[in-house]
């Protein structure tokens, strides 16, 4: 069985910030009904406390509810149903046109100088990796591993088995951290969950907070429920979550200078998008796919995987994956790798969508997709690199010889 959070504070951010949407610049016919909906939130808090005594999200909302309550005088007792306030009409999208320059990175960084160039690392499926260097593995971390550390931000990914007694694992958790950025923006932190992607920071609120520049970091809710997309324009970032049936995948586009924003370059070494998994997570992708076309399924290193609950095969697979990518790159395949190791239909569409991703965020459109390297040998019928053909003979000679 999958294994999912008890601690439901995300959902209770979430309907906290669906009942206050717009409702940044309030008028005093609206403070009721905030307090009502803040009320609301406080009660769900209470509902899930003992669930989340060690969850660091829960205690941030507690606290900021306290604050709440103080800023717009509400009292603790009242209605706490939840009606929906007003909206902030078209063209008051709190955007503020007198935000410093420092806030926007284009402006800011490079004003006078070539435009940055940007990077994109990608995580989806089982999970598969794109590395700010375009290099794609297949890895099995499982539990939680640092996915980006920089001196802006902090991604965290926690990965879980998909199946029990599997090493076949996806992505059930993701924590970001911004880092408070000087006049544009306070630390703010982001969390998803299997069968919780938020369109709020834990703390409910939808931008960088009270400084100046709060709008140079921005969530927008792309699909409810689906695809959130987060624009941290201070570094120059766009972050695309999204919820692919239970679990999530992560993309990012960022500029090389920020990615490469780190104090100490060797305390670095598990910063998976920068450095990529370490090599005894790393999966052979072309042993195992190698042993998908001619057993029917993945077969991985250690215990045997236990039998999907829809069985593919690899002709079915491959048929499959191709209605979502025509083009048999690196994606194609990890479809196909993810239909025989997993039989949920949903990791094909977990492929198109990182695919669909590469597409919006990478800067270089001539290396949207990814090939495997050509080996030049077949183990087992040809020389190795570097040895000459008529050393190779000789040596095959000697060989006969020998057995005669």
């Amino acid at each position: 069985p999958t294994v999912t959070s008890p601690c439901k504070i995300l959902k209770c951010n979430s309907e906290f910030w669906a009942a206050t949407s717009g409702s940044h610049h309030l008028g005093a016919e609206e403070a009721p009904e905030f307090c009502t909906a803040l009320r609301a939130y406080a009660h769900c808090t209470r509902r899930t406390a003992r669930t989340c005594r060690g969850d660091l999200a829960y205690h941030s909302a507690v606290h900021g509810i306290d604050d709440l309550m103080v800023q717009h005088n509400c009292s603790k007792d009242g209605p706490t149903s939840q009606p929906r306030l007003r909206t902030l009409p078209p063209g008051d999208s709190q955007e503020r046109s007198d935000s410093p320059e420092i806030c926007h990175y284009e402006k800011s960084f490079h004003k006078h100088s070539a435009a940055p160039n940007y990077t994109h690392c990608g995580l989806f499926g089982d999970p598969h990796l794109r590395t700010f260097t375009d290099t794609f593995q297949t890895c099995k971390v499982q539990g939680a591993w640092p996915l980006i550390d920089n001196n802006y931000l902090n991604v965290q990914v926690t990965n879980t088995p998909v199946l029990p007694g599997s090493s076949a694992t996806a992505t059930s958790k993701l924590t970001i951290i911004f880092k408070s950025f000087q006049e544009c923006v306070d630390q703010k932190v982001y969390q998803a969950e299997m069968d919780e992607l938020p369109a709020a920071f834990v703390d409910g609120s939808k931008n960088g907070g009270d400084k100046h520049g709060a709008n140079s970091l921005k969530i927008t809710e792309k699909v409810s429920g689906q695809h959130i997309e987060i624009q941290a324009k201070y570094i120059g970032t766009t972050i695309v979550v999204r919820q692919v049936g239970r679990y999530l995948t992560f993309a990012v586009r960022m500029p090389e200078e920020v990615v490469n924003a780190v104090e100490d370059r060797d305390s670095q070494g598990l910063y998976l998008c920068l450095r990529g998994c370490p090599v005894n997570q790393q999966i052979d992708f072309q042993a195992v796919r190698s042993a998908q076309a001619t057993e029917g399924r993945a077969r991985r290193k250690g215990p045997s995987l236990p039998a999907p609950p829809e069985a593919f095969t690899y002709e079915t697979a491959t048929a499959k994956c191709r209605e979502k990518l025509p083009v048999e790159d690196l994606y194609f395949q990890s479809c196909v790798f993810d239909l025989l190791t997993t039989g949920d239909v949903n990791f094909m569409l977990a492929a198109y969508y990182a695919f669909e991703d590469v597409k919006m965020l990478h800067s270089n459109k001539d290396k949207l997709h990814l090939y495997e390297r050509t080996r030049a040998l077949t183990p087992g019928n040809m020389a190795p690199t570097g040895t000459h053909p008529a050393l190779w003979v000789a040596l095959l000679c000697l060989c006969w010889l020998c057995l005669l």
